[in-house]
Parts: C-alpha cells; structure tokens; sequence
C-alpha cells in the first residue's frame, strides 16, 4: 500500500511503548496499544490499513510513527502533540502468566475529544477497528470514539470492537454501560471469553453469542484461548478450533487475531475461514516475546497452514 491510497482498514486508539521482561530478567524494548497490535497483524496479512490517534511529539512517539510507516501503514491521521508524553507499559511475566504495568495518565490519545475525530477522512474506511481501551481511557476519548463509529457508519462502512476489558482503567458496571451501548453501534463484536463472561454474565459460548447478536451486531467472534473461536451470525454459528504451538508469552495474540481476522474479512473470506487462519496467526504470535514481533506474516501462516494438513 502506498500513503496516498485510502485503507480499507483504519484502527483506533492508544497506542504505546512496550518493555517486555525477557527470561534473563532485562526488558526488551518494543510496541504495543491492542489497536496498534491489529493494525500490525492486518498489514502483515497484506491488508491496506490506516491508523488514527494522537501521540506524543517526543522520541516514543515518533518511533511508533516510523513503526508504522515500515509497516506501511498510512499515518496521515496520526498527530503529534507538543508538551505531550506518549504512554509506556512494562510486561512481567511468572508462573500465573503475564502482568502489564503501565504508565499512561492523560497520554495525548486519552485527551482526544469529538472535535478532533477526522470524520470525513473515516468515512473511506471499510472498517473501522475500535476496542474498550480506546473508550476506557478517558470520557473524551470514549466519546470520540462514538463520533468516528457514526462517521465510518453514515458512509456505509462497518465497524469490528474488541471489548478488551481493564478494569484498572474503568470499573465494571461503567465499562458494561458503555460497551454495550457502542457495540449496539456496530458490526462485529470480537470479545474474549474471560471479559465476555463479566461484562453479560453468561458463560456459555451460545448464550454469549446470543447476548452480543442481541445489541444488533451481525457478527460475533468469541476468542476461547487454546479451545479456539467461537463464530456466530444470527443464521449459523460454529467452534473453529485452534492450533497448537510451544506458546511463551500470549501478550498481543488477541490483538493478532482481530487484525488477521478483520484481513481476511475485506480480502472476501467468509467468517469461519477467517477465524481458521486468524487461529493460527494468532498462535504464532505466542511463540516468542513481546507484542510486535512475533506477529507473523502471511507467508509464515500460510507455510504453517500447509504444515497442519
């Protein structure tokens, strides 16, 4: 993709600097922000994506600028505030799993407001990507967030929303309010179970389904870790099975999958395909540390693909 075609795929929020504790105790540094992860993970795929957000005009900053641009992903709706620190997070890691530090207060993505959403540059978006961080970060920011859904729907675009649920960021019944209320705004609704299971109340795959098709989303993905993807649309639904992977560090898989998922979306695929491969992108991700690095690319999946038949 060249920076002056529109993306198909524009995704949104906060994205960060990430210092990955590596087995020998020292912190790798490397990228992270759960929209950022997708965007990655769809351009990899070969997806045309964008990106909008607001960061700091400091070195991290600019480093997740150039990030993306070797990505080739479009950064025209990427500003770069003066006086302004772009957020960082820490990833510990023990026997319970991984653990993520950050430091983030009023970063320059959680003092974006309505106004400063570029709505008609959005409305050439097939899809736009958003998640609960994006709103849980700040009341302006979660408006914003609004204001963009409505301008990629008024043109006819869809819109995908990952609960990604941090309840150090919101508490439960605000982030539940919230939620609901904008993924009824959207199309698909790709939530993990652990966060499904708090925010509705169901456990059951069908019965969270059912929920989520309920606010209006035509589509849900429900991520269930090693058990794999449950798809679901109002006439048909279906497990997906995952792949099996020496995994070493999960930090970013669900974001891998939503990019992957969402690009084979938009390159025609049906949804059960979609997740299939999303599956084993995302399991890939696993086998190594840190949020950007290991998310693979298409030629890596489809070998991998190839090896599990």
């Amino acid at each position: 993709m060249t920076q002056q075609q529109s993306p198909a795929l524009i995704c949104m929020g906060e994205p960060m600097i990430e210092f990955n504790q590596q087995p020998d105790g020292r912190f790798l540094q490397g990228f992270g922000g759960d929209t950022s992860n997708a965007a990655i993970a769809a351009a990899r795929q070969g997806a045309a994506t964008g990106f909008f957000t607001h960061l700091g005009d400091d070195p991290f900053g600019h480093a997740l600028s150039q990030l993306w641009q070797q990505e080739q992903i479009d950064t025209r709706l990427v500003l770069h505030k003066e006086n302004q620190q772009t957020g960082i997070y820490f990833v510990t890691h023990d026997q319970q799993g991984h653990h993520f530090s950050y430091y983030r207060a009023m970063s320059p993505a959680a003092q974006m407001r309505p106004e400063d959403v570029p709505c008609e540059q959005l409305k050439s978006a097939k899809i736009l990507h958003v998640s609960g961080i994006s709103q849980a970060i700040s009341p302006t920011a979660s408006q914003a967030v609004i204001t963009a859904i409505k301008a990629v729907k008024s043109a006819g675009g869809m819109v995908s929303y990952d609960t990604n649920l941090r309840l150090r960021l919101w508490s439960l019944e605000l982030a539940r309010q919230t939620i609901h209320d904008t993924i009824g705004l959207c199309d698909i609704a790709l939530p993990g179970y652990d966060d499904a299971c708090q925010l509705t109340g169901y456990t059951q795959p069908d019965d969270i389904a059912d929920f989520y098709l309920g606010l209006g989303v035509k589509l849900v993905a429900l991520t269930l870790g090693s058990k794999g993807t449950f798809i679901a649309q109002t006439d048909k639904r279906k497990l997906v099975p995952s792949y099996r992977v020496r995994a070493v560090d999960a930090t970013a898989a669900g974001d891998t999958f939503d990019g992957a998922f969402l690009a084979e979306l938009l390159a025609g695929r049906d949804p059960f395909a979609a997740a299939a491969y999303a599956n084993a992108t995302a399991a890939l991700s696993t086998t190594a540390y840190g949020a950007v690095g290991p998310i693979p690319k298409r030629q890596a999946v489809e070998a991998f693909l190839s090896s599990q038949h």
